[in-house]
């Protein structure tokens, strides 16, 4: 079930990155190219700023879904069988310690947040940003009790 979720999450947050990423390459090229024929448009600079924190938001929870990098290598390569299986369960754990944080203080930021205005672009609201953050945590933990549950019943299985 967890799996599912997980797989699921890692899709729509991969398109989310590729959308923001690519609104960001866009609007920097754009910004290029009307400064070049002497036009500035001051929206540009805030717009590729959030889309570019949006993007790496979505990928950096991504990662953690994606097994081997977040790693202590040394040790890990050390290690074998029922000990590799508790440092990839204590790395989980911490994970989901971590992830539960930035989901808490996310929400507080964006609560505290929301109501602020964009400089140039006046109808958006601070929160659009901000509420990326507590999207991250969410995703790190699913991402995080996925590998637990993975890594449990793996060790339950002896290997």
């Amino acid at each position: 079930m967890v799996k599912k979720i997980a797989d699921f999450l890692e899709k729509v947050q991969l398109k989310m990155g590729v959308f923001f990423l690519s609104l960001f390459f866009f609007v920097i090229v754009l910004q290029m190219f009307v400064r070049y024929i002497g036009v500035s448009l001051i929206w540009t600079e805030e717009v590729s700023t959030y889309s570019f924190i949006w993007a790496v938001f979505m990928g950096a929870s991504v990662m953690i879904h994606r097994r081997g990098h977040f790693r202590f290598s040394l040790v890990y390569e050390k290690l074998t069988g029922k000990k590799k299986r508790f440092l990839e369960m204590l790395i989980d754990f911490i994970l989901l310690i971590f992830s539960l944080a930035i989901l808490y203080y996310g929400i507080i930021a964006t609560a505290n947040f929301w109501n602020y205005n964009w400089y140039s672009l006046t109808d958006f609201k601070m929160g659009y940003m901000f509420i990326s953050i507590p999207i991250m945590g969410l995703s790190m933990f699913v991402y995080g009790l996925d590998h637990l549950v993975d890594n449990y019943k793996e060790l339950r299985r002896g290997e």
